[in-house]
């Protein structure tokens, strides 16, 4: 059966020598997977210009029970997006965000929260004009609330610790290797205050928000055996001054 879906688009996986397969996370179903024709026709240019990362696309899927690999019908542009592929900056943060997004949610359960969220996190990044330095920051943080791995800033107090592993401050350190000083906690503390409204009135330099990258992927690690290392931080970690 055919079943209306929208949708962000985390990847594209060479699957064959007739087929890709795209990754997509979708407001109905959560992650799914489909199976994409491949071809030198017109159309099959023009649908493989709707799939790029993060592109926020609506169709229709044909769900077969049983089988891991949908199908697509009837695709269009949920939304027109320009800056995040014509900037080569912006285009590195997708890359980022699609990376994360792809080692992060597992589940294919629906999540319509989180859904709005990636897709709202979109539409900023290709409008933003200010701030995109810290974006991949603030997305990083508050994605990790809504993946349920929020550090709990209530227990923050100046001069404390920050337990990784438990997600809580505390004033000295006490066993365990997952600890971050307190002028590193603080940082922490501050990323709970960082909003996509806000951003652009944080103040880093390059060293200091790729140590708050590397930390905040850190903690992902301890909370998310599946994330692994990621590649684009790396390309990220050159762009901004």
């Amino acid at each position: 059966m055919y079943e209306k879906i929208q949708g962000v688009v985390l990847n594209t996986i060479k699957y064959s020598d007739k087929h890709n397969i795209v990754h997509v996370y979708t407001r109905q179903r959560g992650l799914m997977g489909f199976a994409v024709p491949l071809g030198r026709t017109t159309a099959s240019r023009q649908r493989n210009a709707m799939l790029m990362p993060l592109s926020v696309i609506a169709a229709e899927a044909r769900i077969m029970p049983g089988r891991e690999l949908s199908t697509l019908r009837d695709l269009r542009l949920g939304a027109q997006l320009g800056a995040i592929y014509a900037d080569p900056v912006k285009n590195a943060v997708a890359m980022y965000v699609c990376e994360l997004l792809t080692r992060a949610i597992q589940e294919c359960e629906q999540n319509q929260v989180l859904y709005d969220y990636i897709e709202q996190c979109v539409m900023i990044l290709d409008s933003a004009t200010q701030g995109v330095a810290n974006f991949h920051i603030c997305f990083t943080y508050h994605l990790g609330i809504l993946l349920g791995i929020q550090p709990d800033t209530g227990t923050w107090h100046e001069g404390w610790w920050f337990d990784m592993q438990e997600g809580v401050f505390r004033p000295s350190p006490s066993g365990g290797s997952h600890w971050l000083r307190p002028d590193e906690a603080r940082v922490i503390w501050l990323l709970s205050r960082m909003t996509f409204a806000n951003m652009h009135h944080f103040r880093f330099d390059r060293q200091q928000r790729n140590q708050v990258l590397d930390v905040m992927l850190a903690y992902y690690r301890l909370h998310h055996s599946t994330l692994g290392t990621l590649r684009s931080p790396e390309v990220l970690k050159q762009l901004f001054v």
